[in-house]
């Protein structure tokens, strides 16, 4: 986490939350939780298990998965797995979806996975893009293709994206990601205007979040521009109105909304929750 000042602006204390829908508003529903070992990957796990869903979480780290599982039994009363998967390893994705659709539909799909390092545009080579687009957009297209028909078949689908608010506004020494990231919210548009009418998809932007991830990126564009890791920090802060990074819990909690039967008529949009940081309308 980061090492940044923090004031009390009213905010609950969200590692102990209550959590807001019913225990059984995503009853019979499978949620399937790509980069789910930390951050708002694993706190939109444990909001969709207390709101009922069958959770199965994804990512690499086996262990940070298990114990995630753990907890999540204890906080629903559907059934929840792991299965450990490397994204940028496409016969991983395909063994994962044939074991998990094996057992049955999978109904709501979040797809999340690490951003790439930071640093300014000019400084990436054409290659530099080359693993970000495979574990984001081809392994969230690939997911898609298969899920998909399942989905339909339920006449129930939910897929949701998290990215970043460098969607609607870039943000500075984070070219690659920027680029990145308008290209997944190009791609959920897109996919909004063919997919079947029971299956919406929409983005989460997250803005500045307190998460390991954030902690890793002031460490990059400190090592890439000098700047202070401090002097980083700030000038992220200094952004949001709220004057505080935003909870993984909260961006959790819109995700777990968007994944709802009430949330139908909710298709294609990004949804920013950054504190008030995007100054566009």
């Amino acid at each position: 986490m980061l090492e940044v000042e923090r004031r009390d602006h009213g905010i609950m204390d969200l590692d102990g939350v209550d959590y807001p829908y019913r225990s059984d508003a995503l009853a019979g529903r499978h949620a399937l939780v790509c980069g789910a070992s930390g951050g708002i990957g694993a706190a939109t796990a444990k909001a969709m298990a207390a709101a009922g869903a069958d959770v199965t979480v994804a990512a690499r780290s086996e262990d940070a998965l298990n114990d995630l599982v753990d907890t999540l039994r204890t906080l629903g009363q559907g059934n929840h797995a792991a299965h450990a998967v490397d994204l940028d390893d496409t016969h991983a994705i395909d063994a994962m979806v044939a074991a998990l659709l094996s057992e049955g539909p999978v109904h709501i799909l979040v797809n999340n996975a690490g951003g790439p390092p930071g640093g300014p545009l000019l400084g990436a080579a054409p290659e530099d893009f080359l693993l970000p687009f495979q574990r984001h957009l081809h392994a969230s297209h690939r997911l898609v293709r298969s899920l998909v028909p399942g989905m339909e078949a339920e006449g129930y689908g939910r897929i949701l994206q998290i990215i970043s608010t460098s969607v609607k506004e870039p943000i500075p020494n984070l070219g690659v990601s920027n680029t990145l990231r308008g290209a997944m919210a190009s791609w959920a548009k897109s996919l909004s205007i063919e997919l079947a009418p029971c299956i919406t998809i929409n983005n989460v932007l997250p803005g500045f979040t307190d998460t390991p991830r954030l902690g890793s990126l002031a460490t990059s564009i400190h090592e890439k521009t000098g700047r202070s890791i401090e002097e980083v920090q700030r000038g992220w802060l200094d952004q949001v109105p709220i004057d505080r990074l935003i909870h993984p819990m909260e961006t959790a909690i819109a995700l777990t909304f968007l994944a709802l039967p009430a949330a139908g008529a909710i298709r294609g949009v990004s949804l920013a929750v950054d504190g008030g940081r995007l100054r566009s309308i």
